[in-house]
């Protein structure tokens, strides 16, 4: 059996570590799954707790998503593994197995694994991201746009078949995480990104 393997349980135990909850927890904040939108990720955290703690679970998730993949490519690793190491650490942030398989919807876990399989097109990913927050003040719409193309900016930087494949598995999902803001989206209901102010990212 090739050991490359094991990267793949190995990263979604790390992605089953939820930043948001040992984040609020350690600074004294409530569990971002009984507050505000319920959700354990930064912009809840954001909301219940200031830009502080939010930064510092944005970090921590998209860490847990770079860093196996990281470990995959220092390993050798062949793009089968590389996409299977992506695809578990994404999916343990969003199904923790250390937190009641609740977790947050993968935004910064899936800009992690991007920059972790090839850093020109996680920064490509970020980028859209930003562009999409600066005219429209959405975060989600930012983060779906974003995800939406990162099979096609890897199709362009990483043409690796497993890679991109993983990437739109990995958005499918994300759209499928976000389908209340999606609903929200469309209603005119959804918040936007408050700039300069404590409560949003």
């Amino acid at each position: 059996m090739d050991l490359n393997y094991l990267l793949i349980p190995g990263a979604y135990l790390l992605g089953s570590i939820s930043a948001a909850i040992i984040v609020c927890k350690l600074m004294g904040l409530p569990d971002p799954r009984k507050q505000g939108s319920r959700n354990p990720g930064a912009t809840n955290v954001a909301r219940i707790g200031g830009k502080k703690a939010a930064a510092l679970t944005l970090l921590g998730d998209m860490l847990k998503g770079l860093l196996p993949v990281l470990a995959a490519h220092a390993l050798d690793a062949g793009a089968l593994i590389l996409a299977g190491t992506a695809l578990a650490a994404f999916l343990g942030h969003l199904y923790p197995v250390f937190f009641g398989f609740q977790g947050g919807k993968g935004v910064a876990t899936a800009l992690g694994v991007s920059f972790g399989l090839h850093w020109p097109a996680g920064l490509a990913i970020a980028g859209i991201w930003l562009l999409m927050a600066v005219v429209f003040r959405y975060s989600s719409l930012s983060a779906l746009t974003a995800i939406a193309l990162s099979p096609a900016v890897f199709y362009w930087l990483m043409p690796e078949p497993p890679v991109i494949a993983a990437m739109a598995i990995l958005a499918v999902i994300l759209f499928w995480r976000h389908r209340s803001n999606i609903a929200n989206l469309l209603s005119g209901r959804e918040g936007k990104i408050s700039f300069g102010k404590n409560k949003d990212l």
